[in-house]
Parts: structure tokens; C-alpha cells; sequence
């Protein structure tokens, strides 16, 4: 990923695609692998990896003030796409360009150390995830804790926790501070009710405080409430790029349209 200051966007995507290769032809014995190789080389291993293309020639900007939602379909490449905006994955081919901290609720629990405390692996996660708050970062994780409401909990090991609790600590940590990109992928999956609507109206004053926000969620509600842009993205591609109104119009038609087929 690389940081520019020559656009005025605070995210410029341009012609953006991600391939992985998936094995396509295994073989069932270290003899029958050596027989292949010695064989032939080098058709052995041409062949035994074939492109899965997830991402499909995507461009877009984003300025400041743009909450946008993107919709589709699992397995579509929305996922993807924040994990690409984030920088986990370097693109196959074309380019992205950020201005300003990017931070990503993505997956916080996967840098979880299960045999440590809630209140140690909070300390953890804040560290990683707000290195520039400083000497103001214990005050942060401590207000966060509090918001929680694990209360004794906090000094159990993680691996006892349930995973309602282990959704209240790692989204309380998570969303401490704003930031100037700002992406949440289903961040409401696992949390019970009553947490969850406490942490809809913390992730909201949140993203009202950052600059850019691209916000992925399958509910219709929580992308009305919280953006004023839809993309619509189908096999890796984006297929409409505009207000709410519009793109939820055509999604809504185009699963209309898949169930009618079947």
C-alpha cells in the first residue's frame, strides 16, 4: 500500500485485482509425488495450481465524510477488498493509495493469546491497534474495559470466556479512537443484544469522528443508519456505485431476480 498527498481523496483504488492460487491436483502418496516430478518437472508444477480470481479490475475514491457500504452477496469480495484497503493483501495487479492511519475491525480476536487474561490481551490489542495515543493509551484501554462490562471477568483467562464476552472485549478495545480510514467488516456478528446495541452507538459517534468509513454488513438497517454511499459488489466486480437508495434498488432486484431463477 502507499501513501500519497497529490489527489484530494483519502482512498484512490484504481484497476485494483487479487488472484490466489488454489491446488487443483493432488497426489496420494510421496511415491506417486516422486514419479510425477521426476516425470516431468516442470508441467508438474505448472499444473498443480490454478488462479482464483476474488478481485476483478475494482476503482474507486473515497473523500472525506463518505460512509460507504459494501454489499453482496458471501464470497463476493467484500471481504476481500477491506482486507486489500487495510493492507493484508498486496493487489495482484493496479494500485491502492491512501492518505492518513487506516484502522480495520476486522477479525481482533486472531492476535488473541487464550491463555492470558481479558485485561492482558486487551493491553495487547490496544497496543497494536493505537500506537500513537501514547501515554494517553492506558486511560483509553481503561475507559474501554470499563464499557465492557466484564467486569471480574477481566482477569480470567480469555480462553474461559464465552463468545458474547470475548465479542464485548475485543469490540470495546477496537473501537477506542477514530481514524482517518475506518473499516468494519460484520462487526456485529456474535454480540448478544443488549451489548450490541450499546456498541451501535459507540461504533456510530465513532464514525461520525473519522474521515473516511467503509462499513460491510448484510443488514439493509444498519447501512441506512450509518452510510451515505452503497457499492454493490458481485464476483470480485463492482457492479453500482452511488446513494443508498439507488444501489439497494438494484441489489434488492437482483436477488429478486436469483430466487425467481431458481
Amino acid at each position: 500500500m502507499k501513501s500519497t498527498s497529490s489527489f484530494n481523496s483519502l482512498v484512490n483504488v484504481e484497476d485494483l485485482h487479487l488472484s490466489f492460487g488454489l491446488r487443483m491436483h493432488g497426489v496420494t502418496s510421496l511415491r506417486s509425488q516422486f514419479v510425477s516430478f521426476m516425470r516431468n518437472p516442470l508441467a508438474n508444477l505448472l499444473h498443480t495450481r490454478e488462479a482464483h480470481h476474488v478481485l476483478r479490475g475494482i476503482s474507486l475514491t473515497a473523500k472525506q465524510g463518505d460512509r460507504i457500504a459494501l454489499i453482496g452477496k458471501n464470497g463476493e469480495g467484500k471481504s476481500t477488498l477491506c482486507r486489500c484497503l487495510a493492507g493484508f493483501y498486496r493487489p495482484t495487479k493496479g494500485k491502492i493509495e491512501v492518505q492518513g492511519r487506516v484502522r480495520s475491525i476486522l477479525d481482533p480476536a486472531a492476535i488473541i493469546y487464550p491463555e492470558l487474561t481479558g485485561r492482558e490481551n486487551a493491553q495487547i490489542l490496544a497496543a497494536l491497534l493505537y500506537p500513537e495515543l501514547g501515554e494517553t493509551l492506558a486511560e483509553r484501554i481503561d475507559e474501554a474495559l470499563q464499557f465492557s462490562g466484564l467486569g471480574a471477568f477481566l482477569d480470567t483467562p480469555f480462553r474461559y470466556y464465552s463468545n458474547g464476552m470475548q465479542t464485548r472485549l475485543c469490540l470495546s478495545i477496537a473501537t477506542c479512537a477514530p481514524a482517518d480510514i475506518f473499516i468494519l467488516d460484520e462487526v456485529f456478528d456474535g454480540a448478544d443484544s443488549e451489548f450490541r446495541e450499546r456498541i451501535s452507538r459507540r461504533i456510530i459517534d465513532l464514525i461520525s469522528q473519522s474521515g473516511v468509513v467503509f462499513f460491510v454488513s448484510h443488514s439493509e438497517a444498519q447501512v441506512r443508519r450509518v452510510c451515505n454511499r452503497a457499492i454493490f459488489i458481485d464476483s470480485g466486480r463492482i457492479q453500482v456505485d452511488g446513494s443508498v437508495d439507488e444501489v439497494y434498488r438494484v441489489y434488492n432486484g437482483f436477488i429478486e431476480n436469483q430466487l425467481l431463477s431458481h
